[in-house]
């Protein structure tokens, strides 16, 4: 049995979940998911990083301590696992006490290897993304991704970890693994910044000005930068340093990494430039593979609070079901590149997709199969077909959901052409029975994407059929 670790980033609890996380860790779960169908034995992380001069301001702004602040928001992203049927094993904080232990052990070893050392820090910093900044990432002098937010001028005495001395190790291991991230264009773009050059960056802040994170070791007049210590928390989860067996067996070793993190493209460099240096500079394997996925955009634009335009995925889920906003993630939302998101398109393809498609193909056939016993159809465990395993083994989801509604298209189109409802009773079941072992086997293979629906579809078709309950209600009647 292969041992599989998937992690999603830690998002920040400073704000409520949004929908570019709920597609991040939707992606995470169809992958646990399809590895354990397969028979693998899957660890799938995620959690929150809760430390940070973004978290410590507005903590402070809302009357709160940090930590009482961070225990609030925390709550409500794990109310995710529930409300997008998640099946993730490790919910991991970086206010957890093994995980603040673990960002100390690998200070310990970086700062032993040579690799950390102080210096004098002088740069531009945009709290928003909580990274200094160059004037070659900058747009009129503030930074794209939060223009409405100043540069914050930081100069005081700070640790530096040596990521220019990095170069070099980091381009051996993105040519020796061309398919280290994906998408391709994406690993294109970090190793030209990497092979552009590489800069220090400051790994500590002053205690005195900003408190709230992990302290330095054998040094508590400073906390480690935000970043530092949150990356750490890819491998706490896994009980590192402590359960040494746990972590090599799902992180894997330096000769044959194990780990799949999944992440935004503002996560680019973090992920796969900072994160894996960190990693060797420490002694420890690289991560196998990293995913970055595009942004969710509203009517073309950037979502924000101020455009009133932000996606909130629980108010779907109450509205359409949790299956319903799964599939229009997975189907409609690119697994790479930016997409779209409006209300209009979800409602069109809930009605075209669902309700008119799966939905009406499974009701048709249990209407017309009613008070069948299909038990002994067949007695073969169905598998995830080779072609949906083919896409998600290269993580295109929307073109495994492609492949899946063909077949349901088919079916329905089968139903209709040859007018199943109105043939003899030998010949209507005896088609029935192909259709029925058509639609498990769609069954089966949504298990990863829509696993609710896949179990209901199951249900329907074991043992003696009976009409079934529409599985996507009309839109009137849950608006």
């Amino acid at each position: 049995m292969a041992k599989y670790y998937i992690t999603t980033t830690a998002p920040y609890v400073n704000a409520e979940p949004h929908i570019g996380f709920a597609l991040e860790i939707i992606q995470a779960d169809v992958l646990a998911r399809y590895h354990l169908a397969i028979g693998d034995e899957v660890f799938f992380n995620t959690g929150t990083d809760e430390h940070g001069k973004k978290i410590y301001e507005k903590a402070i702004e809302n009357g709160k301590t940090p930590q009482e602040y961070v225990d609030e928001y925390a709550v409500k992203f794990d109310l995710l696992k529930n409300a997008l049927n998640l099946s993730y094993n490790s919910f991991w904080r970086s206010t957890n006490k093994e995980h603040i232990e673990a960002a100390q052990e690998i200070w310990k070893r970086v700062k032993s290897a040579g690799y950390i050392e102080k210096g004098i820090y002088k740069a531009k910093y945009c709290v928003g993304c909580e990274l200094e900044k160059q004037d070659s990432e900058l747009v009129g002098d503030r930074c794209p991704l939060h223009p409405n937010k100043e540069l914050e001028i930081i100069e005081e005495e700070n640790y530096f970890f040596k990521f220019s001395a990095m170069k070099d190790k980091l381009l051996e291991y993105y040519d020796s693994n061309q398919d280290f991230v994906v998408p391709c264009h994406r690993q294109r773009e970090i190793r030209n910044f990497v092979a552009f050059g590489l800069t220090d960056f400051s790994v500590s802040r002053l205690a005195a000005k900003m408190p709230w994170g992990v302290p330095v070791p054998d040094d508590p007049r400073h906390v480690m930068y935000v970043w530092f210590d949150a990356l750490t928390y890819y491998i706490s989860a896994l009980g590192w340093p402590k359960d040494e067996v746990r972590f090599l067996d799902y992180w894997g070793t330096t000769e044959k990494p194990n780990a799949i993190q999944v992440a935004g493209k503002d996560n680019l460099r973090q992920q796969t430039a900072m994160w894996q240096a960190m990693l060797s500079a420490a002694g420890l394997a690289f991560s196998k593979q990293i995913l970055i996925h595009g942004f969710i955009t509203s009517d073309g634009q950037k979502m924000s609070k101020s455009l009133g335009n932000v996606v909130d995925p629980l108010e779907y889920v109450r509205e359409y079901g949790t299956d319903a906003l799964r599939y229009y993630l997975l189907a409609k939302i690119s697994p790479f590149e930016d997409s779209d998101f409006t209300r209009d398109k979800f409602d069109a393809a809930y009605v075209a997709d669902l309700q008119n498609g799966l939905g009406n193909l499974v009701s048709r056939i249990a209407t017309m199969a009613a008070g069948m016993d299909v038990s002994k159809l067949t007695n073969d465990r169905l598998k995830i077909s080779a072609t949906v395993t083919a896409k998600l083994e290269e993580y295109l989801f929307d073109e495994a959901m492609k492949d899946i509604w063909e077949r349901i298209n088919n079916c329905n189109v089968q139903i209709s052409e040859k007018r199943v409802w109105e043939m003899k009773s030998s010949e209507r079941e005896d088609e029935l029975i192909v259709l029925i072992n058509q639609v498990r086997q769609i069954a089966c293979d949504l298990g990863p994407f829509l696993p609710q629906t896949a179990k209901r579809i199951e249900q329907v078709f074991e043992g003696k059929i009976d009409r079934t309950t529409p599985l996507f209600p009309r839109l009137g009647r849950i608006k």
